[in-house]
């Protein structure tokens, strides 16, 4: 190709990335609550096939995420990441009730620099006792910690007031109002839905579906002593807990009844995602607006014989991630199987802004994988990370490596056996190929000495290696990659 050939080619290709309209490309965030990456109907959930046409279009019209997880599966420490680009051990936020260092670098404010005008509606949850509208946002609907469903009490702009209604409609309304009033100028919604968290409370009109269907029960959801002999005590004992198929998030109902009212909670955030799309076309704005739709972190709806998140197992850490933007990916589906993050949300959203991402973030921009073009240096694992709460006990501290093909899992501070998963040939983790490293009352050491088989104790070195590279490039304690020093043999 001669040179002006190539300039040619190289307008015309920036051309096509560019908003139609010439201006900065406006930006809208949908972050739903637990909500898990599999259900949805163009996935294949057999209860939600046709009820969710809106997630469906995204799926089969937009971009698709096949491996999307979350660093930190719980609500306050994903949504700090998804606002730095940070893990957890930087941003702080390690449970659901601390405020967020307003220090720290976000996009919002990034963009509201830039020239956006920003809006938050709903679930905050960085700092419980408050709901105050927050730096970066020209706009703001919220309320206190977990909210209510029916006819909330809200923060709108500083003056709290009841509002009439479903949290999903009122959130929906508003972000509607926000698109029409701003379509003259570049923006940036972040419509947070309190939906889909417990204790679930769908709208009225969906409170009869899917009733008397039969609720699919996963193959590691009977207690067999096959199964508990290799997995670490505390999965047991969670059993009987709240986050547990025994104890189902206390209350006398059966996990089946809070699956199905999950289930219908997800349809009304489908039809806010079909409103959004339509307010936008009303103003002419679809063609070229990103719209990024992402679950805040997974559920388990009776893996392990656990309900909830918290822990590592894959329903747990992965998430539904879609995008929509016919003007920078073209109109038919791309399904991307580039491992994609919660750290990714920031710099995407800057990226998308044209305004360069602080290089204290330490996720990367989505766009160049959504667009087909992945990078050969693009990364192949990441460090999951939950801290122990004290209101919630059942789940220990958790350090965690989740490669391209496996799952290493440990529990600092908690006496048990780690675990490690073959995702490729044990996709239902259940073959815990350490089970035998667990460390005895009389016994010392590091559990990777106490892995009989040569390959797989060269695996978990290797795993702890990289671990332990991710913790001090990242600025954690590479003590909890759990790898051992030359220094350890004189240790009393």
């Amino acid at each position: 190709m001669n040179r002006r050939r190539f300039l040619q080619t190289s307008a015309a290709t920036l051309a096509a990335q560019l908003p139609a309209q010439g201006r900065k490309r406006n930006i809208v965030f949908v972050l739903c609550d637990d909500h898990r990456y599999d259900f949805i109907g163009a996935l294949g959930h057999p209860w939600l096939k046709g009820h969710t046409p809106n997630l469906d279009r995204m799926v089969n019209r937009g971009v698709h995420f096949r491996n999307a997880f979350v660093t930190s599966s719980l609500c306050s420490p994903s949504r700090a990441s998804v606002l730095t680009g940070l893990y957890m051990h930087q941003h702080g936020i390690s449970d659901n009730f601390s405020p967020l260092n307003p220090n720290l670098p976000k996009f919002p404010q990034l963009l509201q620099d830039a020239g956006y005008r920003n809006a938050f509606l709903g679930k905050w949850h960085m700092g419980g006792d408050s709901d105050a509208p927050q730096a970066g946002f020209d706009h703001w609907l919220s309320f206190r910690g977990q909210g209510e469903y029916a006819n909330p009490e809200v923060n709108l702009n500083g003056k709290r007031q009841r509002m009439q209604g479903n949290m999903t409609d009122i959130l929906t309304d508003e972000a509607r109002k926000f698109i029409a009033a701003n379509a003259s100028r570049p923006f940036c919604l972040y419509l947070s839905h309190k939906a889909v968290h417990a204790p679930f409370q769908a709208p009225e009109r969906h409170q009869k579906l899917f009733e008397g269907l039969p609720v699919p029960r996963p193959k590691t959801l009977p207690y067999k002593e096959e199964y508990y002999r290799q997995w670490p005590d505390w999965v047991r004992l969670r059993r009987a807990t709240r986050h547990g198929v025994d104890g189902a998030i206390d209350s006398d109902e059966s996990w089946e009844v809070h699956y199905r009212r999950y289930c219908q909670c997800l349809i009304g955030i489908d039809e806010s995602l079909g409103q959004i799309f339509t307010e936008l076309e009303k103003n002419k704005l679809l063609e070229d607006t990103l719209v990024v739709y992402m679950g805040d972190n997974g559920f388990m709806w009776g893996e392990h014989g656990l309900i909830d998140k918290r822990a590592m197992y894959e329903p747990s850490i992965r998430i539904p991630l879609l995008m929509h933007c016919p003007s920078l990916f073209g109109a038919g589906a791309r399904a991307v199987d580039a491992m994609a993050l919660n750290l990714d949300i920031a710099p995407t959203f800057l990226d998308a802004g044209d305004v360069k991402p602080p290089s204290s973030m330490q996720g990367r921009s989505l766009l160049g994988p959504a667009r087909g073009a992945t990078p050969s240096n693009w990364r192949k694992d990441f460090l999951y990370q939950y801290a122990w709460e004290q209101d919630f006990p059942y789940t220990p501290n958790i350090i965690g490596l989740r490669t391209e093909t496996h799952s290493l899992m440990h529990y600092p501070g908690a006496w048990d056996i780690p675990e490690l998963y073959d995702i490729r040939k044990d996709p239902d983790q259940i073959h815990n190929l350490i089970a035998g490293a667990r460390i005895g009352p009389r016994m010392r050491g590091r559990y990777v000495n106490h892995i009989k088989d040569p390959e797989t104790k060269k695996l978990v070195e290797a795993m702890q290696d990289r671990l332990w590279t991710i913790l001090t490039e990242t600025g954690g304690d590479p003590r909890l990659s759990g790898k051992s020093s030359d220094a350890d043999k004189f240790a009393l």
